[in-house]
């Protein structure tokens, strides 16, 4: 509740406090002075007939509200009762309504003077005194009632008449009129007496008084009244709209009133403000009823709309200001992404300059594709914790990150991501980096070609899908043309429709739609969906377009609410609505009922819902009449509408129709609405008229700027396609995939030299236009403009009357070279500046000039122009203020004319020219400095440390993609000079498709150095030099050049020629490379030389010789670059030979590969093999020698190998016997065997005894495909001894033998320890009662395994307390009664038959402590197990005694210490007597004596021992028996 609210209520409470006493004193006075009653009731008279008819308005608004009240009363809502002054002329003319009640009420008599009896209502008992204060009906008091009416009896009377009837009233009116009867009954026993004129004066003025302070009071109840508080927002004071500069701060304000407080919210072009997200931006301020909104460091982008809303439950409220921001402008004028002059920014106390480097240049990608593009951003100075706003732009729309959309700052680059590029990502891309000092921005245009075709000449998929006008059931599908239609033109378009969720699409249309437009109804209210084209033309169906975003089909208004959001804050207030009482009722009929579109394929219709609908809702059955007839059809008979939307198909084209619309709910149908007029079914939308001639200019060296005329006939313009076609081709390729709107457009991606033709169409949803005419031929070359501004210019020397100026090249030549300088000058006295004025005529061609004839002591600035072919460039900054004075320096100037070459990713060259004054002696050297573009003035580096005597330098080693700058300082006997301007900053990025020099020896074996270049221009020539100076003895060097391609030829390649040569292209982007030739290099390329003038064959591979089945020896080898001329002689020891039965000879022309064959090697054949070729005037010569040992031993592999062959004519041994173990362990002899038949014989024997079928070792004999196996098992030395194998039938035999003893079996026991090695577990730890096992588990143990165990790499010796060994296959060490020494490492060495292999186990830290604190606990179990009191034996289970007899046992007892000794019967301890004699001797036996036993001494009886480990019992049974009994038992029986 607000503070004036408090306040008021305070105020009524100390009233209400003031009125009581007031009342008070009023009943005294009537006690002592009942005449002056008498006379304040005459005296009110008058007043009482002024009010009369305000009470009767105040009483009869009592009914209208009733539930309003009693809600207030709950609410605990203080009511004051009005009281009125009334005469007893005013009563007899007043009657009271009254109104029914069904409350139980007391009733009690009064009675007048007449002794007439009037029934009067109470609200209280017979009991309860008299009060003066209001109660409501919990009987909580809620105020207070004066007594001001006075009246006879008559007129009480007359009023008690008018209220016979038991009414229903509230409960402060029935107190009011019940004071008014008791004041009334008093009232008449007052008696009159006359009164001064004194006195009637005096009461007057009271009355007066009185009267002014009732009417304020009742102004103040009805102000306090809440009906009466609570109103809808209203602006007393409205935003007014401002203009402001660019980087100024602009502040709202407005003023509203309005209760409950109204919520506020500001809104950007209708797009809500969210200040708390960006603080550094708005500011939203609400001081009571003021409200203000401040937008800081305005930019271009804040030009906008701004309005504020006011919301409350009475309703909603806006205002709107305009903010315009202006820049300041000088010369042309900039866009609103083009960058601003960065300024001051107080809050860090820096201005921050912006660079964007190695900037992304025009890409290209296809549907598909994922495509990333970026800056480098550089920030000067670095703040920390602050970094730049970075925000990326499409077609001057901020883009958003989405599933196709991903942005990325890494804090130094900007990457933008496009996830499976699409045409609609096609458009001019922007890098915007905002910061407190302003914004930078640089543009490139993406293009996004179409994917490959799957089906030959088919259309490419249409674009830019979107939803509109979406209702409960109907939404309109839009899209744009493809740029290609394929081979023949699109005959239309098919929609297709998914429900968000599935992946079933379903097609919303049987025919194509010509349009680019398409109304889907049918759908479910409530559901989303997505929805996607594609087009068909001759050739069949496109691929789908992208999807559209995804649209729920509901109400525009719910739509508008769920956006929106919370209409208003809770108010703490629940409102009731009756049920409208249209309900039931049949609606009103539609208006407005028109026609929104109409083609040829369908008809749209649009109408407004009837006002009087009730809370079911509406729907629509829509009427056609065609014209000339009056007969209605109803369209949608079987399933009304929701939407007042509504799309007619299948109507006949040419016809007119009559449409007209009814609403229905469940009470029926509603009256037709006012028909529309005649529509005939058509396209109302035309296509585009052609666009004008295109026209080509020259842009870069891979683009064209096309420009045309807009079509002069068109409507709902789409945008143009511009195509481009080579001249002399009939091909036509599109230069965008995404119409553009403008009649100007920069076409990427052309072929450099190439002659091109352009033509553009417009299209519409209609359709496309016809083309335009073709434009004039344009061959794509760079455009060539005016140089960039010069700069840095500097004072090089100065004496009295001259001065030496010096200035840097401008970075962009126009695309063409610089052909001179402009130096212009002007004077400078203090704050006042001359006109500046020409200093010479004649263009200079050096970047220095002396400017003489100037004033010694004059200040002068000077300022610098470029020219080249095109032009002058704009004047260079101007200069400092320089003092024309002399020079008394004695180190030398600052050096001059700094460029740079060979820009590639680590390197770059650095030039310079020598300083203009070279001070008191000459130049002796330079230094060359760099820095990081992003470091400060302290991050300047020396390149090298030696003095550098040359005028360039080449620096190697920069990070790739780095901005570095560039200065140099010359020296002489003096000193170092002062540095010269900075160059920079320079990207170390190699340039795309950059080529470096190559050195060429042709077939003539002439040396050559050729330089190549793809993106030469109009006058571009190639320069070349050596060590970076233009050559002037032409006598070594012979330059040819032809298109893009510089060759130069060395006249006589000699030492002289060694150094750096280097080749430059004018007109182009610094396009340069460079070649040293060493001496070595030199000594290379004259054996190259060599080669060539006299040429060899070359070899792929040498001559060799292998050998193949049957002992075949085949010589060969194989020539890398011959000709079908090539001819082979083949000699053995300098002896041509030729083909026939022992030599076979082949050359295969196709893969160069000479061949010899010889069936066998004799003793004859040993010596030299040679193949020599001829190949034109080249010659190839290649030999292999066979002699001595090598001979001999070829020989004898021949003879083996024929000998093999000859084997494996029958059954013989693939593989021989050999071994292998498997996991189980067991040990398997196996063979491979080939050439087998079923008759073939297989022998197994050991030692030279067959195995035959009957043996034990037959069954370890298994064959399956080809293999042999004998499974041996788990081996032993039994096992050992020689194995064979026999293949035997009718084509020969063959042997293979194993020998297992000795080296075979140590090698097969080798392998069987490796194999249970490792198969060997981690080691684990087990704690006992004795103390710690460390074991491993594996797969089998064989008993000539070791094992070693060791802790902290030493061998553990074994003792009593530590002993190690093999349980089954587990390995284990125990280590018994385990201290503090048994900690550490632990390790176990498995001999695996080589190294070993070792499992580690760390008993350390918190393993020690568990397995340490388990033995300590079932050491402590074992000791407790073993000295628990127990029963050891000595007692029988069950004893049989005759009655009368005594009765003895003994029981052995044991445990430590000695245990307790106790005997219970039936659970009851038993107490030594003369019955019982219990003992217990020598801690061991515990002894039981009945005397005479009788039948009660039977039952279970238990000997119970107990010590601190333990408890048990030796239970036993007692039976008692009579002879007697049983005898006549006995005789029953029988």
């Amino acid at each position: 509740m607000s503070e004036s609210i408090q306040v008021m209520r305070k105020q009524q409470k100390q009233h209400q406090v003031q009125q009581v006493q007031q009342v008070q004193q009023v009943q005294q006075l009537q006690q002592v002075q009942q005449v002056q009653q008498v006379q304040k009731v005459q005296l009110l008279q008058h007043h009482h007939h002024q009010r009369q008819e305000h009470q009767q308005q105040q009483i009869q608004l009592l009914q209208q509200h009733r539930y309003q009240r009693q809600e207030q009363h709950q609410q605990k809502h203080h009511f004051e009762s009005s009281s009125y002054l009334s005469s007893k002329s005013a009563v007899n003319k007043q009657s009271f309504s009254s109104y029914k009640t069904s409350s139980r009420r007391l009733k009690a008599s009064v009675k007048t003077e007449t002794g007439q009896e009037v029934v009067k209502l109470s609200p209280l008992t017979k009991r309860v005194k008299r009060t003066y204060l209001a109660m409501d009906k919990d009987k909580e008091i809620i105020g207070y009632v004066i007594p001001v009416f006075r009246a006879s009896h008559e007129e009480v009377r007359g009023l008690l008449e008018a209220q016979e009837e038991h009414t229903e009233e509230g409960i402060n009116y029935v107190a009011m009129r019940n004071l008014f009867v008791r004041e009334a009954k008093e009232a008449r026993q007052v008696r009159v007496e006359k009164k001064t004129r004194e006195m009637h004066v005096r009461e007057s003025a009271h009355r007066v008084e009185l009267g002014r302070t009732m009417e304020e009071w009742s102004e103040f109840r009805k102000k306090m009244n809440p009906d009466s508080l609570t109103h809808r927002p209203e602006f007393v004071v409205k935003p007014r709209g401002q203009t402001v500069w660019e980087g100024k701060t602009v502040k709202l304000h407005c003023t509203v009133a309005g209760w409950p407080k109204p919520r506020m919210a500001w809104y950007k072009n209708n797009v809500l403000i969210d200040a708390k997200a960006h603080p550094e931006k708005y500011t939203v301020e609400s001081n009571y009823n003021m409200h203000s909104l401040e937008i800081k460091n305005c930019d271009f982008l804040d030009t906008a709309k701004y309005h504020v809303s006011a919301l409350n439950v009475k309703g909603e409220s806006s205002s709107v200001a305009h903010v315009v921001v202006k820049r300041f402008q000088e010369g042309e004028e900039v866009g609103p992404l083009d960058p601003k002059p960065h300024g001051f920014c107080a809050e860090h106390g820096v201005t921050f300059e912006t660079t964007i480097i190695d900037k992304f240049e025009v890409a290209f990608g296809s549907e598909g594709e994922t495509l990333s593009v970026g800056c480098t951003v550089i920030v000067y100075p670095t703040v920390k914790k602050y970094q730049p706003e970075v925000v990326w732009y499409r077609n001057s729309v901020p883009l958003k990150p989405s599933k196709w959309v991903h942005t990325h700052w890494s804090g130094d680059r900007a990457t933008l991501t496009l996830v499976h590029l699409n045409k609609e990502d096609e458009g001019m891309y922007t890098l915007r980096v905002n910061t407190k000092s302003g914004f930078d921005t640089y543009s490139a245009y993406v293009f996004v070609k179409d994917a490959e075709l799957e089906v030959e000449g088919v259309p490419v998929a249409p674009l830019d899908v979107r939803c509109h006008d979406a209702n409960k059931d109907y939404v309109v599908v839009t899209w744009k043309q493809p740029a290609v239609e394929g081979s023949s033109p699109i005959q239309g378009y098919y929609i297709d429709r998914c429900e968000v969720g599935t992946h079933h699409w379903a097609q919303c249309n049987d025919s194509p739609v010509k349009y680019a437009r398409y109304p889907v109804t049918g759908l479910v209210e409530g559901r989303s969906y997505i929805f996607r084209v594609r087009a068909l033309n001759m050739a069949g169906v496109s691929r789908a377009s992208r999807v559209s975003e995804a649209i729920v089909a509901m109400d525009p208004s719910d739509r508008a609410r769920l956006r929106a959001g919370p209409s208003a804050p809770w108010t703490g207030m629940i409102k009731f609505t009756e049920e409208d009482p249209t309900v039931g009722v049949v609606p009103g009929e539609p208006t407005d009922v028109v026609v929104t579109e109409a083609t040829k394929s369908y008809v749209v219709l649009a109408w407004k819902p009837p006002v009087q609908r009730g809370h079911e809702g509406v729907m629509y059955y829509i009427e056609k009449r065609m014209s000339g007839t009056d007969a209605w059809q109803r369209v949608n008979t079987g399933m009304p509408v929701k939407s007042p939307r509504y799309a007619l198909f299948d109507l006949v084209e040419g016809n007119s129709y009559n449409f007209r619309v009814r609403c229905c709910n469940s009470a029926g149908v509603s009256e037709a609405s006012i028909p529309t007029g005649e529509t005939t079914v058509g396209d109302k939308l035309d296509l585009p008229s052609d666009p004008g001639v295109p026209v080509a200019i020259r842009n870069t060296s891979t683009s064209v700027v096309v420009t045309w005329g807009a079509s002069k006939e068109v409507t709902q313009l789409v945008g143009y396609y511009i195509k481009c076609s080579v001249v002399g081709t009939d091909v036509w390729m599109p230069c965008n995939n995404k119409p553009v709107k403008q009649t100007r457009f920069v076409c990427h991606g052309l072929t450099t030299g190439v002659n091109y033709v352009f033509k553009v169409k417009a299209v519409n949803a209609a359709g496309y236009s016809q083309s335009s005419p073709n434009s004039d031929a344009v061959v794509v070359q760079a455009a060539i403009s005016v140089p960039g501004k010069p700069t840095g210019v500097t004072l090089l020397e100065a004496v009295k009357d001259y001065m030496v100026l010096g200035w840097t090249e401008p970075g962009n030549n126009g695309g063409a070279d610089v052909r001179g300088y402009f130096v212009d000058y002007r004077t400078v006295k203090g704050d006042v500046v001359g006109k500046w004025r020409e200093m010479h005529e004649k263009a200079l061609t050096t970047t220095s000039y002396k400017a003489e004839n100037l004033k010694e002591n004059v200040h002068y600035q000077f300022q610098v122009r470029a020219v080249n072919m095109a032009g002058i460039s704009k004047a260079s900054l101007p200069s400092a203020a320089l003092e024309c004075k002399e020079w008394t320096i004695t180190i030398p100037g600052a050096p001059v004319g700094l460029h740079v070459l060979e820009v590639r990713d680590t390197s770059v060259v650095v030039l310079w020219k020598p300083p203009v004054f070279d001070g008191r002696t000459p130049v002796n050297g330079y230094y060359l400095d760099i820095k990081e573009a992003s470091a400060g003035s302290d991050g300047w580096k020396a390149v090298h440390e030696k003095v550098n005597k040359m005028k360039y330098m080449k620096v190697t080693g920069l990070k790739s993609g780095g901005s570095f700058v560039f200065r140099v300082r010359a020296q002489n006997l003096a000193g170092v000079g002062k540095p010269s301007a900075s160059l920079g900053p320079i990207l170390a990025q190699t340039r795309p498709d950059t080529k470096e020099i190559y050195v060429d020896v042709d077939d003539d074996g002439v040396i050559s150095m050729v330089f190549e270049c793809s993106e030469m221009k109009e006058g571009s020539e190639f320069v070349w030099s050596k060590n970076y100076k233009a050559m002037t003895d032409t006598s070594r060097l012979t330059i040819v050049t032809e298109k893009g391609k510089s060759r130069a030829i060395f006249n006589d390649p000699s030492l002289e020629d060694l150094g750096t040569f280097s080749c430059m292209v004018t007109n182009t982007d610094g396009i340069s490379s460079s070649y040293t030739l060493t001496e070595e290099g030199l000594k290379r390329l004259l054996d190259i030389s060599h080669d060539h003038k006299f040429p060899v064959i070359p070899f792929k591979n040498e001559m060799a010789m292998e050998l193949l089945e049957k002992g075949r020896v085949r010589f060969w080898t194989q020539l890398e670059k011959f000709t079908q001329d090539c001819k082979v002689e083949y000699v053995f020891n300098d002896v041509i030979i030729s083909q026939g039965k022992k030599y076979t000879m082949n050359f295969d022309k196709t893969t160069g590969v000479i061949e010899m064959f010889m069936d066998s090697l004799e003793v004859t054949d040993e010596g030299t093999f040679t193949f020599d070729m001829v190949d034109g005037k080249a010659k190839g010569t290649t030999s292999l020698v066979l002699i001595g040992d090598e001979f001999r031993e070829l020989q004898k592999k021949s003879e083996f190998e024929r000998a093999e062959w000859v084997r494996k004519q029958g059954p013989h041994f693939v593989e021989y016997l050999g071994f292998t173990v498997t996991q189980e362990c067991n040990v398997l002899l196996k063979c491979k065997i080939g050439n087998v038949r079923p008759e073939t014989e297989i022998t197994w024997s050991k030692d030279s005894i067959e195995i035959a079928e009957e043996d034990e070792d037959a069954k370890k004999i298994e064959r399956t495909d080809g293999e042999l196996t004998f499974n041996i098992g788990k081996i032993s030395k039994t096992d050992a001894g020689v194995y064979d194998v026999f293949l035997s039938d009718d084509r020969g035999k063959d042997r293979s033998t194993f020998n297992l003893t000795d080296e075979g079996y140590q090698a097969v026991m080798n392998e069987l320890f490796r194999v249970i090695a490792n198969s060997s577990t981690q080691i684990q730890v087990l704690s006992t009662e004795h103390g710690i096992i460390l074991y491993s588990d594996v797969t089998y143990h064989h008993e000539d395994l070791r094992v070693n165990w060791l802790q902290k790499d030493a061998k553990i010796a074994a003792s009593e307390r530590v002993k190690a060994g093999v349980t089954g296959d587990q390995l284990w060490l125990k280590i018994n009664e385990p201290t503090e020494k048994d900690k550490g490492k632990y390790c176990m060495d498995i001999f695996d038959g080589k190294d070993g292999v070792k499992r580690v186990f760390d008993l350390a830290g918190q393993a020690w402590e568990q397995a340490f604190e388990e033995f300590q606990r079932l050491k402590a179990a074992a000791i407790a197990e073993r000295n628990r009191a127990r029963v050891v034996g000595g007692l029988p289970d069950v004893v049989a005694i005759q009655e009368g007899k005594s009765l003895n046992l003994t029981g052995n007892v044991w445990g430590e210490p000695t245990p307790e000794v106790s005997w219970v019967k039936n659970d009851k301890e038993l107490v030594p007597d003369e019955h019982y004699k219990l003992k217990f001797e020598h801690g061991k036996f515990a002894s039981i004596t009945i005397a005479a036993v009788s039948t009660a001494d039977s039952g279970k009886y238990a000997l119970v021992v107990k010590n601190k480990y333990g408890t048990e019992a030796g239970e036993f049974t007692v039976s008692v028996y009579n002879p007697e009994e049983e005898e006549s038992k006995e005789e029953k029986k029988g």
